[in-house]
């Protein structure tokens, strides 16, 4: 393939902005919705808002979760099937309708309606927008599009939090999350393009040229429809991922992001009740929440960079590791301004490993099906997501919260081995790419 003059790389790199530009408003939706249930939790508990307790709280949690494990694994082959765009579109309408759901819900019943049909936008949504912009991502940034992607979800964390201690009603504050129905989703029906590697291994070579014609870019090879008709089978892209010895590294990312999402949503629905429950007051553990998710966007941009660098294996595997001391840090009680500090570089490192986890999957799948692989790795990690929620009401209804912040930290050692282990020359096939060498659209 010939290079692309500077005019076309300047178009391709303004395309690939205005992919990330959206992809990444809709993902901060979607971060303030799954962070605003753990926000107003403390609230909710104290005020016992629909007889809710903490047993009950942390069955919530799972509800959404499960929600999110059933959108993951269905997303990704629907988005190879149908299209990266109609499914970010429908995935942020589901979340955002789910959302009005829990605002009027007048029993706990509904409100848990609610959070599981929320997880199956919120779950929907993550795998094709990391897939689309992976494929339009410019050569050897993949990992860094994606973490600057993945900073959306962590500023979405931010915005829960000053959303809980503005309104104070965790009823208003779910209204607020409804507002992605009003802006995010016609935002990306009128300009969100298509994934032009998924419109020509789908055949579609004239919508294809004609998308590339609009923006100035240059089209895909017209004849990979032709290279991988595998693609053209909605349940061929998951049988892929088992073929030719792959069923080791695939296993081995499955294993890492059930470890890493049990982490991540363990800590983000609990950090604030076990902080509170720990002797810290309301005010400074929402606090936490916007101060772990200021770690997390800096984690990402940095994650991101030295994936590109150094590969998604290694990077992954030291994250996890100072996740792991982070967290268990947590458990003992230190001056405020220490635990400020210690909670930000948790952030910094948690959620940027899981990202990277996805990072390494979208660069070492091929563009037919790219969005199933990230899919099925976010979906199975998702059982981790559901069984971290229960995990911690359970802890907290028994006041083991050293305890719980000690079976986190474990869950980050589970995820060091397994991203590590894909590291190894006999997991990883020689001709596998490395987050350092993505696909790309534009390439």
């Amino acid at each position: 393939m010939s290079s692309p003059t500077p005019a076309t790389g300047a178009r391709s790199s303004r395309l690939a902005l205005l992919v990330v530009g959206l992809c990444w408003l809709v993902v901060l939706f979607d971060g303030l919705d799954m962070f605003i249930y753990g926000s107003v939790l403390p609230h909710m508990l104290e005020t016992k808002a629909l007889g809710i307790d903490p047993g009950k709280a942390g069955d919530i949690g799972s509800y959404a979760t499960f929600g999110m494990l059933i959108g993951a694994l269905s997303s990704g082959t629907i988005s190879d099937w149908a299209g990266r765009k109609k499914t970010i579109v429908v995935s942020t309408a589901v979340f955002s309708l789910a959302s009005a759901v829990c605002a009027v819900a007048g029993s706990l019943g509904v409100f848990s309606l609610g959070r599981f049909l929320a997880g199956l936008g919120l779950g929907g949504l993550l795998p094709s927008a990391i897939t689309l912009v992976s494929e339009y991502a410019p050569r050897g940034r993949g990992a860094l599009i994606v973490g600057s992607l993945m900073t959306a979800h962590q500023a979405g964390g931010i915005v829960a939090g000053f959303v809980a201690l503005w309104t104070g009603d965790w009823r208003v504050s779910f209204w607020i999350c409804v507002i992605p129905l009003f802006v995010g989703v016609p935002l990306a029906v009128k300009y969100l393009p298509e994934s032009l590697t998924f419109l020509q291994a789908k055949g579609r070579t004239e919508e294809a040229r004609a998308l590339a014609d609009r923006y100035g870019v240059k089209a895909p090879d017209a004849t990979l429809g032709e290279k991988r008709p595998a693609g053209t089978e909605r349940w061929s892209a998951v049988a892929a991922l088992f073929r030719g010895g792959l069923w080791v590294q695939t296993l081995f990312f499955w294993l890492a992001s059930f470890g890493g999402l049990l982490l991540v949503y363990g800590v983000s629905q609990w950090l604030p009740s076990m902080m509170r429950a720990a002797g810290y007051d309301l005010g400074s553990s929402l606090g936490f929440v916007i101060v772990i998710n200021l770690g997390g966007i800096v984690g990402m941009l940095i994650g991101g960079r030295l994936t590109d660098r150094f590969g998604g294996a290694r990077i992954g595997a030291i994250w996890f590791g100072a996740t792991a001391v982070g967290v268990y840090l947590l458990s003992a009680h230190m001056p405020l301004a220490v635990t400020y500090l210690v909670v930000f570089l948790t952030g910094l490192f948690l959620f940027s490993a899981q990202a990277m986890i996805y990072a390494t999957v979208a660069a070492r799948s091929d563009d037919d099906n790219r969005a199933t692989a990230v899919g099925w790795t976010s979906g199975m990690g998702r059982f981790g997501a559901v069984f971290g929620p229960w995990l911690g009401g359970q802890l907290l209804a028994t006041g083991s919260t050293t305890t719980g912040f000690t079976v986190f930290a474990a869950a980050g050692v589970f995820s060091l081995i397994f991203i590590g282990l894909t590291g190894l020359p006999s997991v990883k096939r020689p001709t596998d790419r490395d987050a350092a060498h993505p696909a790309s659209a534009t390439g």
